[in-house]
């Protein structure tokens, strides 16, 4: 890469990782609640319907909170999700129906009653980035939820890893950093949301399109030429890079 691209992502991170980034940004959601484990839950659940338009799905992440009364960790340990939530064909969220739904949280309590957290399950089965991906995606296809979750790691996991960012990353006024003691965050994965593509394209940092999950570790190993501690601070730089170009 060169120094000048390196320099120019290094000015955008520090420009776009401001407290400023969370009002637009489904993360907000996880800052307006209380607690280690509703914020957790809450982040979990923001990040699974965080697609399309964010006029569209904020409304529905909005939804959980006011059905939990504010604490969406014992909304669902307690069941109490089942009756906001009901088994049904009715869309829930573009291709979300409330069933899709339904399944997911069942399969996230079904996860809390067996290891306590989110966190105390990805702490047994990964030590890095892609691993946990690769245990978040794998519970939840064995509880019968990938239509949420994706099955396995073929795909980019886009929201599972901007999750895992929210759940790691330190020393930030956007991500949590409730894992950074079971993660190393030099082992995350780049989300590749569309403007991130884009402008990785733009940059020569990418060469292709394809959402998978090479492409998404292609363009964190260039993220790491730039932030060798830290690269999905380049999440910030690509994103609200490409924010900007768009509403210009």
């Amino acid at each position: 890469m060169e120094q000048n691209t390196r320099q120019l992502i290094a000015e955008l991170a520090t420009k776009y990782e401001t407290a400023a980034f969370l009002p637009a940004d489904p993360s907000s959601f996880m800052h307006s609640v209380q607690g280690d484990a509703n914020r957790e839950a809450t982040a979990f659940l923001a990040s699974c319907l965080s697609y399309g338009s964010r006029k569209q799905f904020f409304p529905k992440i909005q939804f959980i909170i006011d059905s939990a009364h504010g604490d969406v960790d014992r909304w669902v340990r307690s069941g109490a999700w089942r009756s906001d939530i009901p088994d049904t064909a009715e869309c829930y969220y573009r291709l979300y129906k409330f069933g899709d739904m339904h399944r997911l949280i069942a399969a996230y309590e079904s996860m809390l009653c067996e290891h306590g957290s989110m966190k105390e399950y990805v702490r047994r089965h990964a030590t890095t980035g892609i691993e946990a991906v690769a245990a978040i995606c794998r519970y939840f296809a064995e509880h019968n939820a990938s239509t949420i979750v994706p099955r396995n790691t073929q795909s980019a996991c886009k929201r599972v890893c901007m999750f895992l960012r929210w759940m790691v990353r330190t020393d930030s006024p956007v991500d949590l950093g409730l894992w950074a003691d079971i993660i190393d965050r030099r082992t995350l994965i780049m989300p590749l949301d569309t403007h991130v593509v884009q402008e990785a394209l733009r940059l020569g940092l990418l060469k292709s399109r394809t959402a998978s999950m090479s492409t998404a570790r292609r363009l964190t190993d260039a993220m790491l030429e730039v932030f060798p501690d830290d690269p999905l601070r380049g999440d910030f730089a690509l994103f609200g890079l490409g924010v900007d170009e768009e509403t210009k």
